[in-house]
């Protein structure tokens, strides 16, 4: 071998096991992330623990499939901070930009997203009543770019109303804290207000326009109503720690309509997680970005693993006592009886 082959045979050598090394990450890569890069604009009416959690479970979704973000993923996060005003001006924001999907969280955002962005896929999560909203016309065949996933089953809010009737006999009125500007909110409250109606038990109304309001509206409430109720009111959860006070003050039982509110300190309701609930809108917009499919074509789908869930401390908090029975209502009752 002449000198020149002795030189150039080793760096031959190292040249290809580097190609192979490079080849062989490129492959791994491959196995998760995809190839292409996506844009998704998010607009979210308000920061609170279930909208988090929806948001959360959304982009795991994306990640699980390979889109993650800050990789082949750019997300545009929208806070409207509650504000009506913001919430239009991030919709038309959205419609005016370039992204492949866009999504909205809560009613207002959703609403918003869906009567401004024309051109591109739509979803939305944590919208009550999708019909009333008049955010699809169809929650079988939506048409149109929009779809998503209601956060509201009625037969929760029954079912929360049954067990308050059935093990707190001593409950003839139940108060509700209200934006009654939130439809979502309203919608629920005559739900529960129906439920109730059936075992003779009144429903009062405490209203507030903002999240100042909402300590002083719950304060109205003591000594005209035996237990407290909120829906997925976004004015209201915001500033629920002041519920959560004056009802363990002046041991008042408090019912909610999200157990993100009965991990914090409420005592019950009957509901589902929301991170599952935004990691099934994430699926959605999964089958929309790497499958083709279209929004106009996807069902609106609703909760359908309600199951009791309580929490002990605020029980005690509240002074309650929990039965064996109220207990044996919970179907998962090592994740849903929160100790």
């Amino acid at each position: 071998m002449d000198l020149n082959k002795k030189i150039w045979a080793p760096l031959l050598l190292t040249a290809v096991a580097m190609l192979a090394v490079a080849g062989c990450g490129a492959k791994e890569k491959s196995k998760g992330a995809s190839s292409k890069n996506y844009s998704i604009a998010i607009s979210q009416i308000v920061e609170h623990p279930s909208l988090d959690a929806t948001r959360e479970g959304f982009l795991d979704a994306l990640k699980d499939a390979g889109i993650v973000d800050g990789e082949n993923l750019k997300v545009d996060f929208n806070n409207a901070q509650g504000d009506s005003a913001n919430n239009l001006s991030i919709a038309q924001k959205i419609a005016s930009g370039k992204y492949d999907l866009a999504l909205g969280i809560a009613t207002p955002s959703a609403l918003a997203i869906a009567q401004n962005v024309k051109d591109i896929p739509v979803l939305f999560a944590a919208v009550t009543d999708p019909l009333k909203a008049n955010i699809v016309s169809s929650l079988d065949k939506p048409g149109g770019n929009v779809s998503g996933a209601s956060d509201t089953n009625p037969e929760a809010i029954t079912q929360l109303m049954d067990f308050i009737a059935s093990n707190f006999t001593n409950v003839k009125t139940v108060g509700v804290v209200i934006n009654e500007g939130e439809e979502n909110a309203v919608i629920m409250t005559d739900l529960a207000e129906k439920a109730l109606a059936a075992h003779n038990i009144k429903l009062v109304r405490a209203a507030v326009a903002n999240t100042s309001e909402v300590k002083q509206a719950a304060e109205s409430l003591v000594g005209r109503a035996d237990a407290i109720y909120i829906t997925l009111d976004n004015t209201v959860v915001t500033a629920v720690d002041s519920i959560i006070q004056i009802a363990n003050d002046k041991h008042i039982p408090f019912f909610s309509s999200d157990r993100d509110t009965v991990e914090k300190g409420a005592f019950a309701t009957v509901g589902f997680k929301y991170y599952d609930h935004g990691y099934q809108v994430g699926q959605m917009a999964v089958d929309i970005l790497k499958n083709g499919k279209k929004p106009a074509d996807m069902k609106v789908t609703v909760p359908d693993k309600l199951d009791l869930i309580l929490n002990l401390k605020a029980a005690a908090a509240q002074g309650i006592t929990v039965t064996d029975a109220m207990k044996g209502q919970v179907k998962d009752q090592d994740n849903n009886i929160i100790q």
